[in-house]
């Protein structure tokens, strides 16, 4: 059971990323804020929901929230500032957009550099346990899923519809066939002498 809020009176809006573990592709992060008497049975951890029902949580959330934004980094902003730097900045930049100015910050993982004027809890897996982080984790991964089916279609050979640039076997063996993309991070060194499958 998700609780409604990690203080109660406080505006909170909730944060998470997706893609931090992709091979390809750029990074997700979303904030959201929720009305307090929010509640919907399929949300959870984005991890823990199908497919179809993430996407039909999405504009649920999206309606529903009293403000929410979704930012992107792209491969080369990874590569130039590694990928946890490029998400907590992408966590920055969602912030900054919000309509309405939060209280308190919650964070999924156990690590955050302080937004300015704002206060933060850090929450391992807070993404299972509070419904505006476990909102933010839906946004995030149904906007990158989103893109990295769009980029199917142009490299179909990695088959990122299925593994959204995720380095399964399936993904990996296509780089060992067919070498990388411009959309694959080099930061992540994966030259063919540094696959393991």
């Amino acid at each position: 059971m998700l609780e409604p809020y990690f203080r109660k009176g406080l505006i909170e809006a909730g944060c998470d990323e997706a893609g931090r573990g992709c091979l390809a592709g750029p990074v997700y992060a979303a904030a959201v804020i929720l009305p307090s008497d929010f509640h919907h049975p399929l949300l959870n951890d984005s991890k823990q929901v199908s497919e179809k029902n993430r996407e039909l949580l999405r504009p649920i959330i999206e309606k529903e929230a009293i403000a929410w934004q979704v930012v992107s980094q792209t491969v080369e902003d990874i590569d130039r500032v590694n990928i946890l730097n490029a998400s907590m900045t992408a966590m920055h930049i969602c912030i900054e957009r919000l309509s309405v100015m939060p209280e308190l910050l919650l964070i999924d993982g156990k690590y955050f550099p302080p937004y300015f004027g704002i206060a933060h809890q850090c929450i391992v897996q807070g993404d299972g346990k509070f419904t505006s982080i476990a909102a933010a984790s839906i946004l995030a991964k149904t906007h990158r899923d989103e893109y990295m089916n769009q980029l199917h279609h142009s490299f179909p050979h990695y088959n990122w519809h299925n593994n959204k640039g995720y380095g399964s076997e399936e993904h990996r063996l296509a780089i060992l066939k067919h070498g990388t993309t411009i959309h694959h991070r080099k930061s992540f060194k994966m030259g063919t002498e540094k696959l393991t499958l």
